[in-house]
């Protein structure tokens, strides 16, 4: 099916207003990597303007292949920088943020997929900003229990992983290693270990699922604890990658933000350029009633 020129509702005005040379001139100056630019979000310059990123920690080369993303795949042979969480916190005091959101790459490569880095991290971040809310967004770590609980009782407030797709689309669109069912194991064993951190999911669509399949995700997503739910058109990085089925219309991303209420979500974000970190501190607002 081929599909047609983007519609005018995913039409972005770039912008280099605010605070976006600031970011970038201070994520570059601590050598700091953004999912940002490494997954080629088309909110980059407005969240950039915004003041807020997304920072990618762990390398920018990960060790898994999903077609639907545009980062690095590689082996990167177990290196890791120690200091990469003091520079982190820095950044994080010198631009006065209030949420910040960390993304890993996925790291096989290493014992506990990189979970103790991600925990001290956050633990950096703290020290030098007790009131700052930490999300963090994570990758299965094969499902090893102590992995997700080293993140999980660091000082977090969020705690995200993506289920991406549909149950049907998996085995397509995400790495061979990864499962529909590793990543809802994954969701419920980090609110069962910690009931009182909120826990966020994404989902993409217009890659070939239907509408029932999306609706049954939000409800296996539920079933499992998950407060936070975002969902957001998939756009294809390169003719390499998973192939863009459909532009969806805001009328079916309206339609999914009021199923995902009824199922219970506490904050649904559901739109074209939503992504899984877009504005996520306005959705963590909405998630705690504006604490």
């Amino acid at each position: 099916m081929k599909v047609h020129r983007k519609p005018e509702w995913l039409k972005i005005r770039l912008s280099s207003e605010g605070g976006f040379s600031d970011v970038k001139g201070t994520l570059r100056g601590y050598g700091l990597h953004t999912v940002c630019e490494e997954a080629k979000c088309p909110n980059l310059h407005e969240c950039w303007s915004h003041g807020t990123a997304t920072i990618m920690i762990l390398g920018d080369v990960c060790t898994r292949g999903c077609r639907f993303c545009a980062v690095k795949t590689g082996n990167p042979g177990g290196v890791v920088d120690p200091l990469e969480p003091l520079r982190v916190a820095a950044a994080v005091k010198r631009l006065n943020l209030r949420y910040v959101v960390l993304t890993m790459v996925d790291r096989d490569d290493l014992p506990d997929g990189g979970a103790s880095h991600v925990a001290e991290t956050v633990r950096r971040i703290k020290e030098v900003r007790p009131d700052v809310k930490v999300e963090a967004l994570v990758g299965d770590f094969q499902g090893d229990e102590d992995s997700i609980r080293k993140v999980v009782e660091s000082p977090l407030d969020v705690f995200a992983h993506n289920v991406e797709t549909v149950r049907r689309l998996t085995p397509y669109v995400r790495d061979r290693r990864a499962s529909y069912d590793l990543s809802l194991r994954v969701l419920k064993f980090a609110k069962d270990t910690r009931p009182e951190i909120l826990t966020k999911s994404s989902i993409m669509v217009g890659m070939g699922e239907t509408e029932e399949e999306v609706i049954g995700t939000m409800r296996d997503l539920r079933s499992v604890g998950v407060d936070i739910l975002t969902v957001g058109q998939y756009l294809q990085p390169t003719p390499r990658h998973y192939p863009l089925k459909e532009y969806v219309h805001p009328e079916v991303f309206a339609r999914y933000r009021e199923i995902g209420y009824s199922l219970g979500f506490r904050e649904v974000f559901s739109g074209p350029l939503v992504r899984s970190s877009y504005r996520a501190d306005r959705v963590f607002a909405g998630a705690t009633g504006g604490s």
